[in-house]
């Protein structure tokens, strides 16, 4: 069954919507790893209130545009998550697939492997905690590679947030 790396942040109500987000899609699919929580400063906007981000590897059956149109928006929906013009917005959540096994998709706007790997280490920390030694399809790096890299390019690097807990057992 294929493996959806996925990519949560919220700096909203953040340590109620993160939680509850990782219980939420664990109803969809199999939760096969769960990262720490990292603390993060917010892009764009620096002064909204910091982020929480983590990353999950769920196992699924769905494919990703389903995944993502059905279940990872749906989670959004029912956690408040409010779009605006501004793609730097405060939000409660924010779901993306970031990986779908080893596939290189385009699905509308959203193109997968997501480019902000290469870009974010708030986003490519979390995920190289789940899978270190998981290659990028296009650029064949690990992930662990890629965090190390874009972490060294970093400011203000992620925090791990070792007093917040998600709540999920694997």
């Amino acid at each position: 069954m294929p493996i959806a790396y996925l990519s949560l942040g919220s700096n909203l109500d953040k340590e109620r919507n993160l939680p509850q987000a990782v219980r939420l899609l664990a109803a969809h699919g199999r939760l096969r790893a769960v990262s720490a929580v990292y603390e993060t400063a917010p892009v764009g906007n620096p002064d909204d209130p910091a982020f929480f981000n983590a990353a999950v590897a769920l196992e699924t059956d769905l494919p990703p545009a389903e995944l993502k149109e059905q279940v990872l928006a749906g989670i959004e929906r029912q956690l408040g998550r409010q779009r605006s013009a501004d793609p730097n917005a405060p939000r409660t959540i924010d779901i993306d697939i970031s990986l779908y096994d080893q596939a290189i998709l385009d699905l509308g706007k959203r193109h997968i492997p997501d480019p902000e790997i290469l870009r974010f280490a708030h986003v490519a920390v979390p995920l190289a905690e789940l899978a270190p030694d998981y290659r990028h399809p296009e650029t064949g790096e690990t992930l662990a590679q890629i965090a190390q890299r874009v972490t060294e390019a970093t400011a203000q690097p992620p925090r791990r947030r070792d007093d917040v807990a998600l709540g999920v057992r694997i």
